[in-house]
């Protein structure tokens, strides 16, 4: 995307950085997910996740919180925290897939910027404020972060015709343009950013090398690395789990928006349009020390919590037509989470503690 090379202060009235962009489109007084499109209309209207698959997902979920509940020996509370629960569809369906017996000791906690939802299942307890800061602390269970990472705002710098990487500025349009170097740290510091840390994590995760054909783009994954370190810091004992989509090596541009029923479009921080951009997985990971054992993809998680998306024997259709019927769909489901080319491909980074 080629965008216009100015001195940062010429825009400073109408540009700035991507991150500021992107926070105050997202989370702001208007913003998409506190007060805007997102809130009102629920994220599943935006993008179908793994949540929206349903319950074959929920169940999944479930059995890894048994797992939690074992190894921290039955405790007379089992935390079980969502953040950026969206409705709470989540928590609900986990709640429902337990055995009563350990359903009555789950302490069912959504966090979400948005307001609680109207006539929300009574066993869940609702936190309205922005993670990581709002996520209680002191979690004994299981947190989990589904697609959140991929919303926590970035900044992005580009190539400019002088083969210079200088941090892109946006306008609330979508108008970009060139600003500070990244060498410049005077210039970067008029942001509240630091152009040292963004040298420093370029040149760890993408080896100090970079295309410098003009217009080539990185983002910028440390927000996303303090947000999990965050998470993850709340939590005493049991399991951290953030799902998401990502990719693992050098930084890229992925950057987007996605407006109703998951169409694409241009990336505009208005408040109109949900913004994401691809996590850096290996460098979240590494950020709480989570091992490569740590990092798995959705289809090896989601089969290793008896997730299975075999197809029942057609004799049941004749034997039994209402349990055939009701396997297929549970198979088609689970082929849906399963899928490399869609949800399947998606990276499971879990930490046990």
């Amino acid at each position: 995307m080629a965008v216009d090379e100015v001195p940062a202060d010429e825009h400073a009235e109408r540009a700035e950085p991507w991150s500021l962009a992107w926070e105050r489109a997202a989370f702001g007084p208007l913003g998409f997910y506190s007060h805007g499109a997102g809130a009102r209309l629920g994220p599943a209207r935006f993008f179908r996740t793994s949540v929206h698959v349903g319950a074959v997902f929920h169940r999944a979920i479930a059995r890894l919180l048994l797992e939690v509940d074992a190894r921290l020996g039955s405790p007379s509370q089992l935390d079980l925290v969502d953040v950026g629960a969206g409705r709470g569809e989540l928590l609900v369906g986990v709640l429902d897939a337990l055995p009563h017996a350990v359903a009555t000791r789950v302490r069912a906690v959504a966090v979400d910027v948005a307001q609680q939802t109207p006539g929300l299942d009574g066993r869940i307890a609702w936190i309205t404020g922005q993670a990581p800061d709002s996520v209680p602390r002191g979690v004994r269970g299981l947190v989990i972060a589904h697609e959140w990472l991929d919303d926590i705002p970035l900044d992005v710098v580009e190539v400019d015709d002088h083969g210079i990487e200088r941090l892109v500025l946006v306008e609330r349009d979508g108008t970009e343009h060139l600003g500070p170097a990244l060498d410049d740290d005077t210039g970067w510091a008029g942001w509240g950013l630091s152009a040292q840390r963004a040298r420093e994590w370029l040149e760890h995760w993408g080896g100090g090398s970079h295309d410098a054909a003009a217009g080539a783009r990185r983002e910028l994954g440390m927000t996303r690395d303090d947000a999990w370190r965050d998470i993850v810091s709340c939590l005493d004992a049991g399991t951290a789990l953030t799902i998401d989509y990502g990719y693992i090596g050098v930084p890229r541009a992925t950057l987007t928006g996605y407006h109703l029923r998951g169409h694409e479009v241009r990336p505009v921080p208005d408040g109109t349009v949900n913004l994401t951009a691809h996590v850096a997985v290996d460098t979240v990971a590494a950020a709480t020390g989570v091992p490569e054992r740590g990092v798995t993809l959705q289809r090896d998680s989601i089969a290793a919590l008896d997730v299975s998306a075999t197809l029942p024997p057609r004799t049941l259709a004749i034997s039994d037509p209402a349990a055939y019927a009701d396997a297929l769909e549970t198979a088609s489901a689970a082929a849906e989470l399963v899928t490399l080319s869609g949800l399947g491909g998606f990276h499971w980074i879990r930490l046990d503690r």
